[in-house]
């Protein structure tokens, strides 16, 4: 008999099905409050280019930093606990961010704002795979659910950022920041209940672990091996399109409002709220679709359905650009959680790492956007930057390559 089908055997049937969704609505909003620290970033872009006189350039650094730190550590982050769980890495993580939101509260250039993300980074890099993972332990049989409660809480989070900005920001300006030490303990209170929690569950699952261990795929099944490189490599692709799209929207549509519809800072901040929003309710609604019409049709429409959308934007006015802009946020998002639940199936055994590449993958290309598309705005404008990321969705094409789920089952049970 295989070790892969002796884990099958292993395992209970109860740890199998049954969801622990008290957990599942704590991480969820514990995410909500992580995430909801790294909105204040973005939220304070056009508070730093009026008070410090930044470029779109320097913004797009700011953003880059955050993200770029944020994407490099997650997979390692992932690795390492893949083989060695670490549940209080979690109020740790959350702790880094309380110290650098403080420093950004207080920041008095350019350099001191970066140092002061870095450390929100970091934050930010240990709390999404182990969050991940947790999520996924508590899981059950709905890992698509699990993952959307887990990752709505994220979007949530980010969602905040037009009203963070008009509440507290736009009145208060960069000192405004302060406020969100006690949003980080408050969510340091609440990880040291699900670390306890994490804790208990990986010394119940120990001996599972070891025995689902995923032998050699390449000496036994290197067709298999190939399949997951290719799928793996078109996952890629995919997130590169919706996170610039995303990073588009979210760092840049401000000033594009402010622009072409004479808008106050506070008044353009609508824009991004309901994207925003409506891409918490799409990442929401993702994962139970996968969960019953296949994880990778939901990828497939997610981003193809998009597209006429996104060509007709930059064309409407301010009213109709609201309506537009929520039905991509809620279209585009939906398969958010779905990929990383995609990911952690492609490679099972490697929650974390899959995690934190996928989730830190999007870090890494909406940090690689920001810098990109900013430099684009100083060159050639924001009105043809708009247009341009506008055919990004219509890389979904290449989600037609990905194995289908049915595939993925087999593989699984011929590891």
């Amino acid at each position: 008999m295989s070790t892969a089908s002796i884990s099958k055997q292993s395992i209970p049937s109860e740890q199998q099905t049954k969801t622990a969704y008290n957990i599942l609505f704590i991480i969820g909003f514990c995410h909500l409050l992580n995430d909801s620290i790294q909105s204040v970033i973005p939220a304070m872009f056009p508070i730093l280019e009026k008070s410090m006189g930044l470029t779109f350039t320097q913004l797009g650094l700011i953003g880059f930093s955050l993200n770029m730190v944020s994407s490099v550590m997650q997979p390692v982050v992932g690795l390492y606990t893949d083989k060695r769980p670490i549940p209080y890495a979690l109020p740790i993580g959350l702790t880094s961010s309380m110290l650098g939101v403080l420093g950004l509260a207080f920041a008095p250039s350019f350099i001191t704002i970066l140092l002061s993300v870095i450390f929100i980074g970091l934050g930010s890099a240990i709390f999404h795979p182990e969050g991940s993972r947790v999520a996924y332990l508590a899981a059950g049989n709905r890992r698509g659910l699990a993952q959307s409660i887990y990752q709505v809480g994220g979007n949530s989070g980010q969602a905040l950022a037009p009203i963070i900005t008009a509440l507290i920001l736009v009145p208060l300006g960069q000192f405004g920041a302060i406020w969100f030490t006690a949003v980080a303990g408050v969510a340091v209170v609440f990880l040291f209940y699900i670390a306890g929690w994490y804790s208990r569950k990986i010394q119940a699952t120990t001996p599972i672990t070891i025995v689902t261990k995923p032998t050699n795929t390449k000496q036994q099944q290197p067709a298999i091996s190939k399949g997951v490189r290719n799928a793996i490599l078109i996952i890629i692709f995919l997130i590169f399109a919706r996170t610039w799209y995303g990073s588009a929207i979210s760092n840049f549509y401000t000033f594009y409002a402010i622009e072409k519809f004479n808008l106050t800072i506070a008044e353009s901040q609508m824009y991004i709220f309901v994207f925003l929003v409506m891409g918490a309710v799409g990442t929401f609604i993702g994962g139970p679709l996968a969960d019953r019409f296949g994880k990778r049709n939901v990828i497939i429409t997610s981003l193809l359905a998009t597209a006429p959308l996104t060509l007709l934007l930059p064309f409407t006015g301010p009213t109709v650009s609201l309506v537009v802009l929520a039905f991509i946020g809620i279209i585009l998002m939906s398969s958010f959680s779905v990929t990383v639940v995609y990911a952690q199936e492609l490679v099972p055994g490697k929650i974390g790492t899959m995690s934190g590449l996928t989730v830190g993958l999007a870090f890494g290309m909406g940090a690689i956007g920001s810098v990109a598309l900013g430099g684009l705005i100083d060159i050639v404008g924001l009105t043809p930057t708009m247009i341009s990321v506008a055919f990004l969705p219509l890389l979904g094409f290449l989600a037609f390559l990905l194995p289908t789920d049915h595939t993925l089952r087999e593989w699984q049970y011929n590891r």
